[in-house]
């Protein structure tokens, strides 16, 4: 056994909160369908109604914008697929274009869904980003053209932390007059968002990203804009995406976002300072660093740092050993060998990027958790290095 058990790895996934396990445990005995007019159906859809009510206030939606998916997966290869694909069968009144816009450090579900359609007749242009993962704006405006049917740019990535200008974007696009879809599964929760000032038209949201259970994610859709099921059967879900509702997540999803609201602001601040520690205390203490992300515009959750002469799988497992959890990139691209394709996007040397690791705070760290890593870091980090057959040699 380790001294502590500390977990770093919270853009992966998070624990539940006390009060989410407390409103699941309730939300048990709800065990009717929400689609059955009888009481055991109706008390289950209020349940669902209730939490679509919070998640729609959370980002300044009315609640008949929201839809429940299966994931924030599915919900970007919904609008990515109803939107870019020339192959969906779609009987909305809605003209369609094949020409998809996104960058080159979007989620894995964006980027494999866009290579996917391009093989059905589907046209893409992947943005490049700067050596912080900043999509150039010029190049979006200068993309676009009249086949273009969406415009999808992550809010804040999963693996750096940068936050782009989703309201510059999202204008560009509306003036082209191209739809605006945000994969915002990093960002919900952690900070202030409101559609209808960004002017967002699709945006993708996650519970288990804030606290809530795996399984369940939301879709916001902005009224009046042409929507075709991805999903088809039922009339669940106003008959945009069939399936039996997940009561039980989407009420874990709800409590998720109501302790959001109630705790963001203040766990921001707290968060802020504990990742600033880390960061300084790694500079103090281990030399031949860099940090990767733009160093302003990040969500303070993540420091993704690269490490001279250590491989970063290496680090993770030392790292386990004392009971320490990171990640070396995406949850989602945890078997693969290859570099980050967000770091080599931004311009990281292979080397460096495979020497890289992903911290990512929660609200569950202390002062104490950034203090045993700072003691075993450095030492986990010169361990590697003297093992090294290149690293300090000439």
């Amino acid at each position: 056994m380790t001294e502590r058990n500390i977990y770093l790895d919270h853009n992966a996934t998070t624990p539940l909160h006390p009060e989410v396990v407390k409103s699941l445990t309730e939300a048990m005995i709800a065990f009717g369908n929400p689609s059955s007019m009888h009481g055991f159906g109706r008390i289950a859809h209020a349940l669902v109604e209730e939490a679509r009510e919070k998640v729609a206030s959370l980002i300044g939606a009315l609640p008949e914008e929201i839809i429940f998916v299966g994931s924030g997966s599915e919900g970007n290869n919904t609008v990515l697929s109803i939107m870019g694909c020339p192959s969906m069968s779609c009987s909305c009144e809605r003209k369609h274009r094949s020409h998809i816009i996104t960058s080159v450090i979007e989620h894995p579900c964006i980027l494999e869904t866009t290579h996917c359609m391009e093989g059905h007749g589907s046209q893409a242009t992947y943005l490049g980003v700067d050596r912080y993962g900043k999509i150039s704006l010029d190049e979006l405006r200068d993309s676009i053209t009249d086949q273009t049917g969406v415009v999808s740019i992550m809010m804040a990535n999963n693996e750096i932390g940068t936050i782009q200008d989703i309201r510059a974007a999202a204008e560009i696009a509306h003036e082209k007059g191209v739809s605006f879809h945000t994969d915002a599964v990093q960002a919900f929760g952690k900070i202030p968002i409101d559609v209808h000032d960004l002017g967002i038209d699709f945006l993708t949201m996650s519970a288990h990203k804030i606290y809530g259970p795996k399984g369940i994610g939301a879709l916001y859709v902005k009224r009046g804009i042409p929507f075709c099921p991805l999903i088809h059967g039922g009339h669940q879900e106003r008959g945009r995406r069939a399936g039996t509702e997940n009561t039980l997540g989407i009420v874990g999803l709800g409590k998720a976002v109501e302790m959001r609201a109630l705790e963001m602001d203040d766990e921001v601040t707290r968060i802020t300072a504990l990742r600033n520690a880390l960061k300084q205390g790694i500079e103090d203490r281990i030399p031949d660093i860099s940090f990767n992300g733009h160093p302003t515009d990040s969500i303070t959750t993540t420091l993704n740092v690269s490490f001279a002469g250590a491989e970063g799988e290496s680090t993770l497992l030392y790292l386990d050993l004392e009971g320490i959890a990171v990640s070396t990139g995406s949850a989602c691209a945890s078997g693969s060998l290859d570099p980050s394709h967000v770091l080599m996007a931004t311009g990281v040397p292979v080397e460096q990027a495979h020497g890289s690791i992903r911290m990512s705070l929660g609200r569950e760290n202390t002062m104490e958790d950034i203090d045993y890593v700072l003691e075993k870091l450095p030492v986990i980090i010169n361990k590697i290095r003297e093992m090294s057959t290149v690293y300090g040699r000439k």
